[in-house]
This record gives structure tokens, C-alpha cells and sequence, in this order.
């Protein structure tokens, strides 16, 4: 395997401005150190010299009080070790020994690094490499046990002394723990605890960490030569085919693509790994490999890795998953909804891809909702309660699933995908013997089945996982058939059915109606100040946003905690909207695409060497600006 030329999109850029090495601005760690006396350091000020500097530094910090860590902070003249070809970057020092780690960024000149500049010509295929550097990285810190904090017994022993990175997903998505600069240089972000007993201290384990473990995961990891050139290479080739797959799905008139032989089942819900091949005898779950349909098969040239890729393909329009309980319906949905993301090599879902476009629908009882138009769903509410600007902090399972279809459309998502299981029933369905009994004039909702059709018609794709109601035979383009895993092409069948029953006059009569408008809304900027001023990410679904508790469980499409904390710093930066700012929230959150697009993800953190970062889609950015419970934070655009 070679690699090729020109493929790809542009590159990304690196950082911010000139600024690349240290913060916002500051010198290039290429540079030759200045002039620095160990023994004077600018206390709590921004240091830097030789590596020889700073191990001396340490040694006569052996024994401080621990806040006289702040001397060894470099955030712009860095510490240059000149002998291994890098240098390194130490942010503010944490002020105890279980205050949050030290922030810390290693810039590996390029021409110490040796990466053929072929590897990352292109902004996906640096994804790539960062992607495959940071995994490198991660297991080094691992193999070494570097990651291992010291084992305290009591107050007086020893604390810290763990160098950690961000923990690679099955995902390769851009994140800041390990990324290429424009001029071939590698920057690595990563924390160090530094060490300590009590709160004195450990100088010369300091110097342990930065003269001997770190050399080594630098040399390990981030150079050349001590890696794989083999593994590298595929790594690289094969996240760009898969990119170059889903590029290619709007001309073929396609949605989604699912090749032969791809591994859909998980290890478990906990475990995103893929299912195991080698199963021993006695389980009770059979590993089946995906196989496309004949009449619904499709095939890809790789441009990279000179194979022809074959699969299903899935058409734009309406398509049902259909099939028993537990055959793989929503297995091959979940796998389609993170199909805007691409896989490592092995993962099982390589090249299993989706529209980048494509938002996951669901009801969510109790959620927020801020002025949109639910009207297309939902209208003539009891008591004249409005739903052209609906609002809500405890919404209904059927209001929640409007919303969320509406909020997508306002993004500009193309296709929705839905499973049944996670869906409010009357939203979605509502019988012949129902409609007898209330009559439409009672019933406030129109359900999905009469507006999925007008929906297509604009050009809104719909993938939807249904066992249970065939009434969605008569409004559908594509039915496939899972069954024991196994996918089949049942369009014709479920058309025949279709017809031969007596049609649904509700759903016709809508499909040939206009779907309603959607409503552009405008962010209050003033709303999405913390009002305590504290904002911290639990985990990859909640965010404590001031006294607020975001909750982001809805948002099955993230699926990182690094892709949290970016929203968590994108959502701060609404305060910087002007008071009457007539900016949607599409406008504003397009803008912060293009600045990540130029900037990358330094852009969120102002140079403060934050590598617990990966981007996330605008939608999810949405999801959640959309969830925060805080009052007066839209104002539709009328």
C-alpha cells in the first residue's frame, strides 16, 4: 500500500494565527532557548530555557512548598531539549497536588520527526495521523505505566507523578490531544500530576518525568521512525477512503452504505468494541456478518486502497427497517448513526457510512424546549395554548419528538433516523378504530405517518426501525428485512401488502398537504452566562453549566466525552452575542464551523494547551444550546 496524491480536502490549519508553539501568541519552540537562571526563575511568570534548565530547576524546587511549581511554567518560551528535537510547553501549574493536572505540550519539530509530508497532506488525512499518533501515545503511557499515579497510604505520602492523554474512541475524529501543524511539526497536549509527598515536592521524581519518561514517549510515539511505516500508512489510507465513500453518497443518489462483511454488533452496551469472531463454543450469540441484498447492492473503487467495495446501498426517501424482536433492526441503525464518523481500521464498521448530515430523532419526556414551531406536528393544544412558538420545561414524549425534529430541520439536517423503540407512539401512529373513537378535531397531534411523505417531497430523507405498525408500508420507498441478522430486500412484498389493504385516507390525504413551516430562532447571548460562573463536564452526557444541570443523554450521536467538553466551551461563547443580535442559530453556529475549520479546536481554548477536545457535529453544539433550562434564551426571527 502507497500512498497517493491529491486526495482529500484542504488542510486545516493548526492553531491560532502565528501562534502555533506556546499560547496566543509567543515564540516558536523552534527557536534557541534564552538566557535563564535556575536559581532566579520568574516565580509564577513564564519561564523557559534548555531542558538542562529545567531539570536543574527541579532539583533545587526538591523539597518546596508545592505552589513553587509555578516556576517551571513556559507557556510561550518553552523548554527546548535540543538532543531529542522538541520542546516543551508547561501551562499553569496546578496549585496542590489534587487541584486538576498540569496542562503540558510537546512540539516535535518536523524534520525530527520525519513524517513524509504525503501522510498529512490534507485535512483528513492529519486527522488521521493525529488520530493514529494520540492511540500510539495513549498505549505507550499505558505499556510504560506512566499513567500510574503514586500510591498514597496516608497525607504524607507520595502523590502524582501520572502523565495522561486523551483516551482514543473506535471514532477518528479531530481532536487537540495530538494533531500535525501546517509546517510538519507535531504538537502533543497531554496533563502531568505533578508529584509530590504531602505538599512538598518530589523534585528529582519531576525530573524522572521530564528527563527520562518523557524523552521516551516522545521518541515512541511521535517520531517516525519508531513506528510502523506499514501500519501508519494503512491507517492513514484507509480513514481517507472511507471519508472519500461518504463524499461520494450524494452524487450515487445514496444516504447511507453498508459494505459486505462489516461487524455491526458491539461487545456490549458498554463496550464499543466489536463483537468477537471467535466465539466459544456454548454462547449463545452468533457473530453474522453483514450481507447486502442483491437488488439493493452498490460498489465503491477505492481510490487509496485499489479494491472494489461492495454493500447496501441506501437510497434517498423513505426506508424501513423492518423484522422480529432482536433480529437487528436498531443494531443496524445505531450503526448508520454514527456513520458521519470514521472508524479505525478493524473496528468492524469501516466504511459503514451515513450522510454527514444525518441527526437521530427521539422523544424525550422532560426536556426543555425554547420558541419553536411545532405547528406542523402539533396545534390546537387545550386551554389555546400555542404551539408556533411552543416553550416548555417538562415536554411530553410527543411534543419532545416534534421538537427535536424541528430543531434538526433548523440545522439543516437531510435525514432523520428513528427507531420505534425511543419513540412516543401517538407521535408516530394513530389508528383507524382511534380516529373513530376521537375524533380529528380532539386530537391536537397529526402523527409522523401523515408528514412523512411531504417530508421526502422537500428532499428529507427517513430511515425508521418499525416492528410493530405496517401502516408505514403505504408511505414507503425502500423496505429492507432483518432477520437473525441476516438483511433482505422485501419492497415488493411490503408494496403488495400495502395494496391489497384498504388505504389510509388520513396519510394520503396529508402526503398531497404542505409540511408547514420552520422557524429560525436568534440566541439571546445574555441567557448562557453561568450564573455562578462555573462550568464543568460530568461525563459525555451531563454538563454543569453554572447551577444547571445539562443533560445530553438525548444526543445518542456523541460519542466522545472530548466532543462534551468542546460543546461545553462552545456554548460560552454565546455570551459574546450582541443584545438584539438578529444572528439564527444556524447563522451563529455555521460561523463557529468556519472559525474550527481555519483555526481548529484552539480556537475554543485561547491557548491553554487543552488536549480533552474533539469537535463535534453543529448539530449536537445545537442539541444542546436547544436543552440548556435557562429562560429567555431564543427569540424567533419573525
Amino acid at each position: 500500500m502507497s500512498y497517493r496524491g491529491g486526495r482529500g480536502r484542504g488542510r486545516g490549519r493548526g492553531g491560532r494565527g502565528g501562534g502555533y508553539y506556546g499560547g496566543s501568541s509567543g515564540g516558536r519552540g523552534s527557536q534557541g532557548p534564552q538566557s535563564f537562571d535556575s536559581s532566579k526563575p520568574n516565580t509564577g511568570g513564564d519561564n523557559g530555557g534548555s531542558h538542562s534548565d529545567l531539570v536543574e530547576l527541579l532539583r533545587r524546587l526538591d523539597g518546596k512548598q508545592y505552589p513553587a511549581y509555578h516556576d517551571i511554567e513556559s507557556s510561550t518560551r518553552g523548554w527546548v531539549n535540543n538532543i531529542e528535537g522538541y520542546t516543551l510547553y508547561i501551562g499553569k501549574a496546578q496549585g496542590d497536588p489534587y487541584a486538576k493536572p498540569t496542562r503540558c505540550r510537546v512540539i516535535v519539530k518536523g524534520d525530527t520527526a520525519k513524517f513524509p509530508p504525503v501522510s498529512h497532506q490534507n485535512k483528513v488525512r492529519s486527522v488521521a495521523l493525529g488520530d493514529y499518533l494520540n492511540r500510539v501515545f495513549y498505549q505507550s503511557c499505558k505499556d510504560m505505566g506512566a499513567n500510574v499515579k503514586a500510591r498514597e497510604a496516608n497525607w504524607n505520602g507520595p502523590k502524582g507523578g501520572d502523565i495522561e492523554i486523551s483516551m482514543p474512541t473506535q471514532h477518528v475524529i479531530e481532536q487537540s490531544a495530538v494533531r500535525i501543524l501546517p509546517n510538519g511539526d507535531i504538537c502533543a497536549q497531554f496533563t502531568v500530576n505533578l508529584p509530590a509527598r504531602g505538599r512538598s515536592i518530589l523534585g528529582y521524581k519531576a525530573v524522572q518525568i521530564f528527563d527520562q519518561t518523557l524523552p521516551q514517549l516522545v521518541q515512541k510515539s511521535l517520531i517516525y521512525t519508531s513506528l510502523d511505516a506499514n501500519v501508519v500508512t494503512r491507517h492513514v489510507l484507509n480513514v481517507e477512503d472511507q471519508e472519500w465513500v461518504r463524499s461520494n453518497l450524494e452524487i450515487r443518489g445514496l444516504v447511507a452504505f453498508v459494505p459486505d462483511g462489516a461487524v455491526l454488533p458491539r461487545m456490549s452496551g458498554a463496550d464499543d468494541r466489536p463483537m468477537d469472531d471467535n466465539l466459544k463454543d456454548g454462547d449463545n450469540s452468533k457473530l453474522v456478518r453483514f450481507h447486502s441484498p442483491d437488488t439493493l447492492r452498490v460498489s465503491f473503487d477505492l481510490p487509496n486502497m485499489g479494491k472494489t467495495l461492495a454493500g447496501i446501498g441506501i437510497r434517498k426517501g423513505i426506508t424501513l427497517i423492518v423484522g422480529g424482536g432482536f433480529h437487528g433492526k436498531s443494531t443496524l441503525l445505531s450503526a448508520l448513526q454514527v456513520g458521519m464518523y470514521n472508524k479505525i481500521p478493524g473496528d468492524g464498521r469501516e466504511f459503514c457510512v451515513c450522510s454527514s448530515t444525518a441527526v437521530k430523532i427521539r422523544s424525550e419526556d422532560g426536556r426543555n424546549v425554547s420558541e419553536v414551531n411545532i405547528s406542523p406536528f402539533i396545534s390546537n393544544l387545550p386551554f389555546g395554548k400555542q404551539t408556533d412558538c411552543f416553550a416548555s420545561p417538562d415536554a411530553s414524549g410527543s411534543t419532545s419528538q416534534a421538537t427535536n425534529i424541528m430543531e434538526a430541520l433548523e440545522m439543516g439536517a437531510k435525514t432523520l433516523l428513528i427507531d420505534e423503540d425511543t419513540c412516543a407512539t401517538n407521535f408516530m401512529i394513530r389508528d383507524d378504530k382511534m380516529m373513530e373513537l376521537v375524533h380529528k378535531d380532539k386530537e391536537p397531534i397529526t402523527p409522523f405517518l401523515y408528514k412523512v411523505k411531504t417530508l421526502s417531497k422537500q428532499g428529507i430523507s427517513v430511515i425508521l426501525v418499525v416492528g410493530s405498525c405496517g401502516d408505514f408500508f403505504d408511505v414507503a420507498d425502500t423496505t429492507i428485512l432483518m432477520d437473525s441478522y441476516s438483511c433482505y430486500d422485501v419492497t415488493n412484498r411490503a408494496k403488495q401488502i400495502a395494496a391489497s389493504r384498504a388505504s389510509n385516507n388520513g396519510a394520503l390525504a396529508a402526503s398531497r398537504a404542505s409540511f408547514g413551516n420552520v422557524t429560525p430562532r436568534c440566541p439571546v447571548g445574555t441567557a448562557f452566562n453561568p450564573n455562578n460562573g462555573k462550568i464543568t463536564v460530568r461525563s459525555k452526557a451531563l454538563i454543569a453549566y453554572g447551577d444547571v444541570e445539562l443533560d445530553l443523554s438525548g444526543l445518542e450521536q456523541i460519542v466522545s466525552r472530548e466532543q462534551t467538553n468542546s460543546i461545553a466551551l462552545a456554548l460560552q461563547r454565546l455570551t459574546a452575542l450582541e443584545n438584539g443580535s438578529k444572528m439564527t442559530i444556524f447563522q451563529v453556529l455555521t460561523q463557529l464551523n468556519a472559525l474550527l475549520d481555519h483555526e481548529g479546536l484552539e480556537a475554543l481554548t485561547n491557548g491553554q494547551f487543552d488536549g480533552s477536545l474533539a469537535r463535534p457535529r453543529t448539530f449536537e453544539i445545537a442539541g444542546a444550546i436547544n436543552r440548556l433550562r435557562v429562560d429567555g434564551s431564543f427569540v424567533q426571527l419573525k
